[in-house]
């Protein structure tokens, strides 16, 4: 395994309060190396692993973008800044929150009946929002008000029609990696509300 190291990459992981055991841990979980005996084995290790889940580098099926930016720093050849990006663990927390567990529903007195999971891989989710964040097009806010805007509008049409619009809602991680929430950010922009949506969802999947 190869780690390129000079001078400005010691200096910048010095001044972000990294060092190499944080690179080469990264590395061999980067290149799929199975570290469950090395955790097992090793305390210093162990807390290693902790360090980098609570930094948000990593997660238990792999790196985060915020790790692979650290990766991506190491091999850079020229002299640079690395960016410590810190993840908003709060918003991501009523994000997820804030997306149905399943299609099952009560609104306005009525019930609708559901067989669907909708909120899954939590891990992949938190990877998938930290990246659109770190993509600097969309707010944690605009992620969250789109979202809760696009779930009252699902229960709302499911009201009028008499028929589970939630059903057709995609999982968690699906609806986060196919940018599902983009058309609810634009009405939620445009301050369209639970009273004039029905002609602003032309083409929208309700």
């Amino acid at each position: 395994m190869k780690i390129n190291v000079t001078a400005f990459h010691f200096q910048e992981l010095i001044l972000k309060g990294y060092d190499l055991n944080h690179i080469f841990l990264l590395k061999l979980i980067h290149e799929q190396n199975d570290i469950s005996t090395l955790l097992s084995e090793s305390a210093k290790i162990s807390a290693l692993h902790q360090g980098l889940l609570r930094k948000g580098m990593i997660t238990e099926k792999g790196l985060t973008i915020i790790g692979t930016e650290l990766l991506v720093f190491m091999d850079s050849k020229a002299p640079g800044k690395l960016i410590r990006r810190k993840v908003d663990d709060t918003a991501f927390s009523e994000w997820w929150k804030a997306f149905p567990a399943t299609d099952t529903f009560e609104h306005k007195g009525k019930s609708f009946s559901g067989c669907r999971s909708l909120r899954q891989n939590m891990d992949a989710c938190r990877i998938a929002f930290d990246k659109v964040l770190l993509e600097n097009e969309y707010s944690a806010k605009d992620l969250i008000d789109s979202l809760k805007f696009d779930v009252l509008q699902k229960k709302e049409f499911s009201c009028k029609k008499g028929e589970n619009k939630l059903s057709y809602m995609q999982n968690s991680l699906t609806y986060l990696n196919q940018k599902s929430y983009e058309p609810f950010i634009e009405l939620v922009k445009k301050g369209i509300n639970t009273s004039n949506t029905q002609q602003e969802y032309d083409g929208i999947n309700l």
